[in-house]
Order: C-alpha cells, then sequence, then structure tokens
C-alpha cells in the first residue's frame, strides 16, 4: 500500500506579509513612462528608471550616477542624446553633465570647487534650477551671480 505524501505545512498569512515602506520620486527626461513613481526607502536612481518603464534608447546616462540613493522627493532627470555634450554651442557649460575639468572653465571655479560640484551632483542628483547649486559647499549668491550666464541648468 503507497502512503499518502504530505501537504505542505501551512502558512499563517499574517506572518508572512511585510508592510514595505514607499517613497515618491519624480523621473523626468530619456525614459520610457516620465512622472511620478513610487519606489521602496532606499531605491536607488536604476530602481526609480526602472519604475517609470526604464531607458529610452535616446537616453544618456554617462553624467548619471545610476547607483545613487534616491530620497523622498526627488527628482531624476535622465538626459537624452539631443542634449549632446557637456557644454552649449555658444560655450555655456551644462552643470549636469559636464565633468570636473570642464566645469573649471567657469569663472572663479577651480578643480576643488569642480570636485564640489560633481560630488554633490553624485551624491544628491541633478541640479533643477541654477539656485540648488547654492547647496554645494564654497557656493554662494556671489559666486552663483558671477557663473550664472555661463551655465545650463535644464
Amino acid at each position: 500500500m503507497r502512503a499518502e505524501p504530505e501537504p505542505p505545512p501551512l502558512l499563517d498569512a499574517g506572518a508572512t506579509t511585510r508592510e514595505v515602506a514607499l517613497m515618491t520620486v519624480h523621473v523626468a527626461g530619456a525614459v520610457v513612462e516620465p512622472g511620478v513613481v513610487s519606489v521602496v526607502v532606499g531605491s536607488r536612481v536604476v530602481d526609480a528608471v526602472a519604475a517609470a518603464g526604464g531607458l529610452r534608447r535616446d537616453a544618456r546616462t554617462t553624467g548619471v550616477n545610476l547607483a545613487a540613493s534616491v530620497r523622498d522627493g526627488d527628482q531624476i532627470v535622465i538626459p537624452s542624446s539631443a542634449e549632446d555634450g557637456p557644454s552649449e554651442e555658444d560655450g555655456r557649460v551644462r552643470v549636469n553633465s559636464a565633468d570636473a575639468r570642464d566645469l573649471e572653465a567657469l569663472p572663479g571655479v577651480g578643480p576643488v570647487l569642480a570636485a564640489r560640484i560633481v560630488s554633490h551632483r553624485d551624491q544628491n542628483g541633478r541640479f533643477a534650477t541654477p539656485e540648488d547649486l547654492l547647496d554645494v559647499a564654497g557656493i554662494g549668491e556671489a559666486k552663483l551671480a558671477s557663473i550664472r550666464d555661463s551655465i545650463v541648468v535644464p
């Protein structure tokens, strides 16, 4: 006589349900579905991009730190290849895609301040307005006024 197999153990549904803390971020630019998305607290930029449907074919992630941590309320802008290069034809510098060397072309910006700008962008995401540069150590109202006409911020 054949023994009946034992049924799998029953699980308490309450014991397996976990509440997941979510945060809201805005993903814009060269993503499939730009807009406001919810991601799990502790997510990275790459997770927010995935929640926005992933990258479009024309996405350019060279200046975007996909491994950066995301905070509630962040805006993540993925540039497209149409936004080619770190500078405009008129010589203005794109602060969201320029490397430290490109940033040193700005009036009064040396290697230390250029590195701070890049580091701030990598840690906190892209600059949405010129005034966001005031969050970088070493940039005050006077410095911002001196570089404002030389920069491009989305």
